[in-house]
């Protein structure tokens, strides 16, 4: 097999090593320098840390919180619509795979808060090795950049081209969301927008004859209009929509705390430990997000210290949050409550309406709600744009993408692909359960990111690093061992798309990226 290509032996490599070639961390640096291609440094410490709480607290901690409490139950319609471990199990077990189409997740009940720090303590491992990471290379891009740094060039593609896949899937989701959630809430002041223009076009499997939802694109648009204009501009607007849900969430933890009955916190743990673990399998997801403050690497002022310190920060305030919310409202309510109807799909408003809460705190809470939908998209739509930017800088993607805008200094082509490629779908589709491919693709990044600690203090031992893991190569084994048994609990069907959508992205790089990259042009000089 062809030997990777490292910083000591980048300029004699073989063509026929190209896949394997890792871009040296100094050549890496010195590209983000070039005066045609370098982008704004204005982020400080506590503007990254906001960055990673508006992408990671969104509207799921206003509506997961009750589910993951009160349990799953439902019958999975085919096994593709089966867990991927149920399937492996039951087969292993009795060689059949029919026992896997039962489905149902035990209530955690107000145990649930302590799955939201066993989550937290997970993501903390991959966490940690994307501060090691984001601090020796401080450059946009993420868990690609980081890729071809430490695995190759075939698998920097691979994790570029899923990220792709999560940034435009998750915020397609966010976007109809939003639409949906702000129909109904002006409906209840009596604005009811039209379907024709305000609804999917295509949803749960069918035409719903409406034409366009306006609303899901808009947001997009408006967003990047922002974007455009520059990041401290976007991140300052990101700061005040961190600030006013994190104020809806402290209201809620005052006025619900005022409500809460300490009965209805018994049984504390109604499944036992198994209900805990499932209830973090389904909150997992609520924190996603901290992986973009690595994206905006090249636009920190002082990224060795400042990007650790804005991801595990992010992590840190939104678990204490986490857990002041599942505490809170399972005191206030009894768990089982949340099982389903109106109480299943907002359970903190339903809470907050059944115990008769002021007109004026419910209102927070949906501005709350509200508010961190449009942080989620902001940042994931600026993340987006950056990743974009990192595989056109070394080839992987048309030069087009790479472009900055000679005023704003921000990479406003990619920008604008990013808005239509997300805001168009809103408008069209509501991708339901196709959701869970942001899931996926995100654990596959965090995998590949935690791999690449453990080979770069191996190969380059002796490189300044401002923050580092501890405990290597245990704790990026941990995350790995973590993550890929996430990836397992997510259904055959999201394995299959994904898998898919890895083979498209395969074609696109032997037919155009190989041949555009740095390293074959490096190749062609040298033959």
């Amino acid at each position: 097999m062809a030997q990777p290509v490292t910083d000591d032996n980048l300029a004699g490599q073989q063509s026929g090593s190209q896949l394997l070639c890792c871009k040296s961390i100094d050549k890496l640096i010195s590209d983000s320098e070039n005066p045609h291609h370098r982008l704004s440094k204005t982020l400080g410490p506590w503007s990254l840390t906001a960055l990673g709480i508006g992408a990671i607290i969104g509207s799921g901690i206003f509506i997961l919180t009750g589910t993951a409490a009160a349990g799953e139950y439902f019958r999975a319609p085919s096994l593709l619509h089966a867990q991927a471990l149920d399937v492996i199990m039951n087969f292993l077990r009795t060689g059949s795979t029919a026992g896997a189409l039962m489905h149902g997740r035990p209530p955690a009940g107000p145990s649930i808060a302590i799955s939201f720090l066993l989550v937290a303590v997970a993501c903390s491992f991959a966490g940690l090795c994307y501060a090691e990471l984001a601090s020796m290379i401080p450059i946009a891009g993420s868990a690609y950049t980081y890729s071809y740094a430490t695995l190759g060039e075939i698998f920097a593609w691979i994790i570029g081209w899923d990220l792709i896949l999560e940034y435009v899937v998750s915020n397609v989701a966010v976007a109809v969301g939003f639409a949906g959630y702000t129909k109904a809430q002006l409906a209840a002041f009596g604005l009811n927008l039209p379907d024709k223009w305000a609804s999917p076009v295509w949803a749960s499997g069918q035409w719903t004859g409406a034409y366009f939802n306006l609303p899901g694109f808009l947001i997009v648009f408006i967003l990047t209009l922002l974007l455009v204009r520059g990041v401290k501009e976007s991140a300052e607007t990101n700061n005040i929509m961190v600030a006013v849900k994190i104020g809806a969430i402290l209201t809620f933890l005052v006025v619900g705390g005022m409500l809460v009955k300490p009965a209805n916190w018994k049984p504390f743990a109604p499944s036992g430990f198994a209900g805990i673990v499932t209830g973090g399998a389904i909150v997992f997801f609520t924190y996603i997000g901290f992986d973009s403050v690595s994206t905006a690497a090249e636009e920190s002022r002082n990224p060795q210290k400042d990007l650790p310190f804005g991801i595990i920060m992010s992590l840190i305030i939104c678990t204490l949050l986490y857990v002041g919310v599942a505490v809170v409202l399972l005191g206030m309510m009894k768990y089982t409550t949340f099982v389903s109807g109106e109480a299943a799909e907002a359970p903190v408003a339903y809470a907050m309406k059944y115990l008769g809460v002021h007109p004026f705190f419910r209102s927070v809470i949906v501005i709350g709600a509200l508010t961190g939908m449009i942080s989620s998209l902001l940042v994931f739509q600026y993340g987006q744009a950056r990743i974009w930017y990192a595989m056109s800088r070394d080839g992987l993607l048309p030069k087009l993408f790479s472009a900055v805008h000679p005023k704003y200094k921000t990479p406003h082509w990619s920008t604008w692909i990013a808005c239509f490629a997300v805001g168009i779908p809103a408008g069209l589709v509501d991708i339901g359960d196709a959701a869970d491919l942001a899931n996926i693709g995100t654990l596959f990044a965090f995998v590949l990111v935690s791999l690449g600690v453990i080979l770069l203090r191996r190969r380059q031992p002796d490189r300044k690093r401002a923050f580092r893991v501890p405990f290597v190569p245990w704790f990026p084994l941990i995350s790995v061992v973590l993550c890929g048994g996430l990836m397992l609990g997510l259904t055959l069907i999201t394995w299959l798309r994904f898998v898919i959508w890895l083979a498209l992205g395969l074609v696109i790089y032997i037919f155009y990226s190989r041949h555009h990259s740095e390293f074959c042009k490096k190749n062609r000089a040298i033959g």
